[in-house]
């Protein structure tokens, strides 16, 4: 099974939408594999968004990913990243269906909720930067014979 990492961002903690976001997945078929609740430390934010330290907006992403808890994840699945990002929707919330989770829940680009990685190879550097190797767990979830051939 493959595996991805997804984080609740501080807007999407702050107005209660974990539960609905953990259910949106568990009711997919996908299963939760890790998780941790905590408020990002400086050091893995610049790991996680190293891509954007020298753009113009990483000041401001980095104040606001800081300025509460997130919820930290690693989904195990079939095609689990594509999976998820479908359930996620587009990064930019005027463009995400309605059904998906930014459809539903997000207005504003600035704060959409949640984080998922966008490619098997993201989520493996992600999952090192927030997880250490022994963290995610094993185990066989009772539906999954009905859910893989």
């Amino acid at each position: 099974m493959d595996r991805t990492f997804v984080m609740v961002k501080p807007d999407g903690v702050a107005r209660g939408l974990i539960g609905e976001i953990v259910s949106r997945f568990e009711a997919k078929g996908l299963k939760l594999v890790a998780a941790r609740f905590e408020k990002l430390p400086d050091k893995r934010v610049m790991e996680q968004y190293r891509e954007h330290l020298e753009k113009p907006f990483f000041p401001s992403l980095q104040h606001y990913i800081t300025s509460g808890p997130c919820f930290l994840m690693v989904w195990e699945g079939k095609s689990v990243v594509p999976v998820v990002r479908l359930l996620v929707g587009a990064t930019n919330p005027a463009e995400a269906a309605p059904g998906t989770i930014r459809g539903d829940y997000a207005l504003d680009i600035g704060r959409n909720v949640i984080h998922a990685s966008d490619s098997p190879a993201s989520a493996e550097r992600e999952i090192s930067i927030h997880f250490s190797a022994d963290e995610p767990v094993s185990y066989k979830r009772v539906d999954e014979p009905v859910l893989y051939e």
